[in-house]
């Protein structure tokens, strides 16, 4: 039994120095110190052993685990260490080489053209409302004066979710909802930005969504004069103090009279060129006096108040300000283009 004790000890001591992982010293420790390990067996194997034999056998016993903890111990904070020095010089960074620089993003020239327009109509006293980008057939469409047969939604065909529930083809539906929260003829001085849908061919002028921004005004004694000095003060601040306005009549359900609001061209101020092939003059916006039955259906009354109301795409404003000729730049998420802003 000595013998075997002693053979143990130097084999133990063997493995366990000769192990190179963590997992392999684990094993080493099971094989010999285990519940079934060895050292375990020769404890059992002491019952056959003679009462004088019992203690000599116990203590060598004992005293070979307490060599081979001890060595298991040892051994496993070798291996942490080198582990961790293995860890550290695979991670290593080298400080003296130059770091990465980060780089700064910035509004898209979307957001920045917006950010303008708002800024220009809050400091003339307007408040800026939103509403639901899905919209019903009623706010989108009847509340404007637009009914289920009227020929003029052709123009807006746009994304149905149900005959009765669609993805908004203009802000103009957040007018009627402001209406709505207001009484007794309240005065309303507002914008309604945000992204609108109609199911238009996606080319160089045209995007099947966009971002819109509406205004309203309705107080007593509002005129077209008041529109058209609006737009012009607008217009001065969004392009620039030379820039013109003309309106030509048109026709817009929910506004009467209606006209079409043309600028004089940012290229060329009104002398002529590509742009504006020749004619002085670009389109940017619509507008009108706020129709008596529209003014009806949101609850004013239209012998006691007036308003006029307009809406404009914020992609031709930014394409004006920036001189870009195609829509689909400010969609398209190119980098090389994005940074120029």
């Amino acid at each position: 039994m000595e013998q075997q004790i002693k053979d143990l000890r130097l084999r133990a001591g063997e493995e366990i120095r000769s192990s190179a992982t963590l997992k392999e010293l684990d094993d080493v420790r099971v094989k010999f110190l285990g519940k079934k390990g060895e050292l375990t067996g020769l404890l059992r194997g002491m019952s056959q052993l003679t009462p004088e034999e019992r203690p000599i056998v116990g203590k060598l016993v004992n005293e070979a685990r307490e060599e081979i903890e001890q060595l298991i111990t040892q051994k496993n904070s070798e291996l942490k260490a080198a582990e961790l020095q293995a860890k550290l010089a695979s991670e290593r960074i080298d400080v003296t080489l130059p770091g990465r620089r980060v780089h700064d993003g910035h509004l898209h020239p979307l957001t920045l053209t917006l950010n303008r327009v708002k800024k220009i109509f809050v400091s003339m006293g307007y408040s800026v409302e939103e509403g639901p980008e899905v919209e019903t057939d009623y706010y989108n469409f009847e509340a404007l004066n637009l009914p289920k047969d009227h020929p003029a939604r052709d123009m807006q065909d746009s994304f149905y979710i149900t005959e009765e529930i669609l993805l908004r083809t203009q802000t103009s539906p957040v007018q009627a909802r402001t209406m709505e929260r207001h009484k007794d003829n309240e005065p309303i001085r507002m914008i309604a930005p945000g992204r609108v849908y109609r199911r238009d061919d996606y080319d160089a002028s045209h995007s099947p969504m966009f971002t819109q921004v509406e205004g309203l005004v309705i107080d007593k004694g509002i005129s077209f004069a008041d529109l058209k000095g609006t737009l012009e003060d607008f217009s001065k601040k969004i392009f620039g103090e030379r820039t013109k306005i003309r309106l030509r009549p048109s026709f817009f359900p929910f506004t009467e009279p209606s006209a079409e609001v043309d600028v004089s061209c940012v290229m060329c101020h009104g002398a002529g060129c590509k742009v504006c092939q020749g004619t002085g003059w670009l389109e940017i916006l619509g507008a009108g006096m706020v129709h008596p039955d529209v003014l009806k259906m949101s609850g004013y009354d239209p012998d006691e108040v007036s308003g006029f109301a307009f809406g404009m795409g914020i992609e031709r404003i930014a394409m004006l300000t920036y001189g870009l000729d195609d829509m689909r730049l400010l969609y398209d998420n190119d980098v090389r283009f994005l940074k120029q802003f």
